[in-house]
């Protein structure tokens, strides 16, 4: 009797510890299943993040190149107006770049990239020949209309063109003879060298023909001393032209950037920002300053100083 007792209770321990082991492999089986169905959902989550924090490393990265040093300009003063908006626009977009301007003439600005000094050489006629050759590079930056200025109490509001340049070679000598009152004609212009003079000079064929009054060192001077003098004419780059003188038609035409443009004002010049060399060979930071007067924003702040654009 006791011994079929204790088979009956040995039966029933060996029942539950097998139970209880299969029950423990179930469970190992189960945690081990939703381990590995949890890792690809982590996986598949962690994946969209990092995707999305790609761009945002990207935005961080800066959209232009950092570009610092200096730049010198001189020559033109009739460019005076355009290289000081230049230089502080280009400031403003590259702060770490100093753009520095003098106004010596056209011929010393070209004189002066040659030499080395400067990095560019404003001119505000097209380069010479001899300047080619020594190595300087036209790059034309501009378009300026030469305007012809009296002073505000003259009755003549145009000129024909032979009347322009007969007056500027002393045929014509008193404003009567081109319909003004009777009062004598003060001839004004600028001094030998000067790029505004050499344009007009040549586009009217009269080089070394003229008979000045008064050869003046700036336009502000020339602008001034017209405004001043009663009977005065002289030239001035268009874009400084305003109400203390008279610009005067020329040929019926007026002295505006649109007929400039359409070709209907024939005292039109460059403006050129000469180099020693291509642009490509320059600095950096001289190449980034013509590609931004190449750009839509350089072309706005080159209308915006009243000058026509080249393309």
């Amino acid at each position: 009797m006791k011994n079929m007792v204790m088979k009956k209770f040995m039966a029933t321990v060996a029942a539950v510890t097998v139970a209880a082991v299969m029950m423990t492999g179930c469970g190992s089986t189960e945690t081990a299943s939703t381990q590995e169905a949890a890792q690809p959902a982590a996986t598949e989550e962690a994946q969209p993040a990092a995707e999305e924090a790609a761009p945002a490393e990207e935005e961080a990265a800066p959209t232009e190149a950092a570009i610092s040093g200096t730049i010198t300009m001189a020559g033109s003063t009739s460019m005076e107006k355009l290289a000081n908006a230049t230089a502080e626009s280009f400031m403003a977009k590259y702060p770490d770049v100093t753009v520095t301007a003098e106004f010596t003439g056209s011929s010393a600005g070209v004189e002066s990239v040659l030499a080395g000094s400067v990095d560019i050489g404003n001119s505000s006629r097209n380069l010479k020949d001899e300047e080619k050759a020594a190595g300087a590079v036209e790059n034309i930056v501009a378009i300026d209309g030469i305007a012809v200025v009296t002073d505000k109490g003259n009755t003549v509001t145009g000129l024909e063109k032979q009347q322009l340049i007969d007056i500027y070679t002393g045929k014509i000598k008193n404003w009567s003879e081109v319909g003004g009152a009777d009062q004598a004609i003060v001839v004004i212009g600028r001094e030998a060298g000067s790029g505004t003079r050499g344009a007009f000079e040549e586009i009217l064929e009269v080089v070394d023909g003229c008979a000045y009054a008064s050869e003046l060192d700036s336009t502000g001077a020339v602008m001034a001393k017209v405004a001043s003098t009663p009977g005065a004419i002289g030239y001035v780059s268009l874009d400084v032209v305003d109400d203390t003188v008279i610009a005067l038609a020329l040929d019926g035409v007026e002295a505006t950037a649109e007929n400039i443009k359409a070709g209907n004002y024939f005292l039109s010049r460059p403006f050129v920002m000469a180099t020693k060399g291509e642009i490509s060979e320059q600095s950096e930071a001289v190449q980034a300053l013509f590609d931004y007067l190449a750009s839509d924003e350089g072309k706005e702040l080159i209308a915006s100083v009243g000058l026509i654009t080249v393309d």
